[in-house]
C-alpha cells in the first residue's frame, strides 16, 4: 500500500509541475482528496507558516518593485555587468547572486538575463556560459537569504534561537563557493562562439549581424523618485530580521501563554511572526513614504508570482506532509539507520524531491521535518539545505526558459535527451560544492 500511495504522490507532483503556475497546488489538493477519502489518511498540519512567510516577503518585494526600487537595483547590477564584459562568466553570476540574496526571490533575474545575453554575445563570449551559471546562482542565493521563504521555513522548522543566523553564516559562504565552482565549470562549456556553426549561420542574417556588431550600449532607465527610499526601507527590514535572528535575547518576552503562530508557550517570539510583522510593516512604510498605491503593488509581477507560490506550496506540501505522517513508522524504519550512519545521503533525497517540486520553500517544508523525525541534528539539515535548489535539473523552471529565450545566438538550449541541457553541468557542480562546503563550515562553526 505504501508504494501505491508513493506512486500517487509522485504522479500528482509530476503532473502539477508540467501544468506550471498553480498546477502543483491544485494537483496536490487532488492527491489530498484521494489520500483522505480513499486511503483514509488523517490530514497533517497544512504549511500555514511557509504560506504566510511567502505572502509577507514577496508582497514587500512587490511593493519595492512598484515603487521603482527593483528597477534601481537592476540598474546598479547592469552597470556592474557592463563595466567588465570580458569577465562576464564570473561577474554576472555573482552580481545575480547578491541581487537575489537581497531581494529574497530568484524572479528578479528576469531583468538581468537579456543584459547578460547581449553583453556576452557582443564580446563573442558564448552566452550559454554566463547565462547558465547566473540562473543557478539566482536559485542558490535563496538558501541563505534572510528574505527568502526557504530560509525562513528552515529556521521555523529548526525551532531553536539563533537558527536563522546559523543558516546564513553557513549557507551564504557555502553557496558562494558553489557559484564560484559553477563559474569554472561553465568557463569552457561548448564551442567558442566564432567557431559555433549555429552562430556562423545566424551571422548570415543582416538583422542579427547588425545587432551583434552594434557594440555594447548602456540602457537608459528612468528611476522613480522614491526608488532609493524603497530600497533603503527594504534593506532596513532585512537588517531587523537578521538582528532578530542573531540576538533573540533582545526581543520582548510577552509572558507565558498558549503557543500560537507568532509566540511560543514561554512568551518568546518566533522568527516566523517577526518576519511577517517586519516585512509587511516595511511594505506599509514604502507605500506611505513613496506614495505608492496598493493598486500599483497588486499589478506588480512579483505580487502575481506570490499568489501562484502560495497556492503551490499549500497543495503540494500538505499532500507530502500527510503522506509522510501516515507512513512515519515505515519511513523511519527503512531510512533511519542509513541516514544516521551516512547523513549526507539525506541530501540525495532532498535533491530528488526538489527536482519534482520546483520550489525551494516547498521542498524545505516537505523534507526537513522528515530529517528531524529521522534524528538528524540541525547542523546536518543546514548542511543539506543547498540541495533544495535542484529545480534546474528538469528544464521547465521559468528562469531556465527565460535564459534560453533571451539568447539570440542559440547557444543556451535543451539537448535531445532533455537532461543534457545548458544548466546541468554548472548546476550540478555548484550544488555539490555548496553542500560539501556547508557540511565543512557547519563542523567549524556549530
Amino acid at each position: 500500500m505504501l508504494w501505491i500511495q508513493f506512486i500517487l504522490l509522485i504522479v500528482m507532483i509530476l503532473i502539477g509541475s508540467r501544468m506550471k503556475g498553480i498546477g502543483l497546488g491544485v494537483m496536490g489538493m487532488l492527491g489530498m482528496l484521494v489520500f483522505v477519502f480513499v486511503f483514509g489518511m488523517r490530514p497533517a498540519e497544512p504549511p500555514l507558516d511557509v504560506m504566510l512567510i511567502i505572502l509577507a516577503i514577496v508582497a514587500t518585494a512587490a511593493t519595492m518593485q512598484a515603487a521603482g526600487g527593483l528597477d534601481y537595483l537592476v540598474g546598479v547590477a547592469e552597470n556592474i555587468i557592463r563595466s567588465n564584459p570580458e569577465r562576464i562568466v564570473f561577474i554576472a553570476p555573482f552580481t545575480t547572486f547578491f541581487l537575489c540574496l537581497f531581494a529574497g526571490t530568484s524572479h528578479v533575474v528576469y531583468s538581468l538575463l537579456p543584459i547578460i545575453a547581449e553583453v556576452s554575445a557582443k564580446k563573442r563570449i558564448r552566452p550559454e556560459r554566463p547565462l547558465s551559471i547566473s540562473v543557478v546562482a539566482a536559485h542558490l542565493a535563496l538558501t541563505g537569504s534572510p528574505m527568502s521563504a526557504a530560509t525562513a521555513a528552515l529556521a521555523a522548522i529548526l525551532v531553536y534561537n539563533g537558527a536563522s543566523i546559523h543558516i546564513m553564516m553557513i549557507c551564504i559562504p557555502a553557496c558562494l563557493l558553489g557559484v564560484l565552482a559553477g563559474c569554472f565549470a561553465a568557463l569552457r562549456m561548448g564551442r567558442e562562439l566564432p567557431d559555433d556553426p549555429v552562430f556562423l549561420q545566424k551571422m548570415q542574417e543582416p538583422n542579427f549581424s547588425n545587432w551583434i556588431n552594434s557594440g555594447i550600449r548602456q540602457s537608459q532607465r528612468e528611476v522613480k523618485p522614491g526608488a532609493k527610499t524603497a530600497v533603503l526601507i527594504f534593506g532596513i527590514a532585512i537588517l531587523l530580521v537578521v538582528i532578530s535572528g542573531a540576538f533573540p535575547g533582545w526581543l520582548p518576552n510577552l509572558g507565558a501563554g498558549k503557543e500560537n503562530f507568532a509566540m511560543r508557550a514561554d512568551g518568546s517570539l518566533k522568527m516566523v511572526g517577526i518576519i511577517v510583522m517586519v516585512t509587511l510593516a516595511a511594505s506599509a512604510a514604502i507605500m506611505l513614504l513613496t506614495k505608492t498605491s496598493s493598486e500599483t503593488v497588486m499589478k506588480a509581477t512579483l505580487f502575481t508570482a506570490m499568489a501562484a507560490a502560495v497556492v503551490s506550496v499549500f497543495g503540494v506540501v500538505w499532500m507530502s506532509a500527510t503522506f509522510m505522517a501516515h507512513n512515519d513508522a515505515t519511513i523511519k524504519a527503512s531510512l533511519g539507520s542509513v541516514v544516521n550512519q551516512f547523513p549526507w545521503t539525506f541530501a540525495i533525497a532532498v535533491f530528488l524531491m526538489g527536482i519534482l517540486m520546483f520550489s525551494q520553500a516547498a521542498t524545505t517544508r516537505a523534507m526537513m521535518p522528515l530529517g528531524i523525525a529521522l534524528g538528524l541534528p540541525p547542523v546536518v539539515l543546514i548542511g543539506v539545505f543547498p540541495a533544495v535548489n535542484s529545480d534546474f535539473v528538469l528544464p521547465g523552471y521559468p528562469t531556465l526558459l527565460a535564459a534560453i529565450n533571451v539568447d539570440r545566438t542559440g547557444s543556451t538550449s535543451i539537448g535531445r535527451y532533455v537532461f543534457n541541457h545548458s544548466f546541468i553541468r554548472p548546476g550540478m557542480v555548484a550544488i555539490v560544492v555548496a553542500i560539501l562546503s556547508a557540511f565543512l563550515l557547519g563542523e567549524l562553526f556549530l
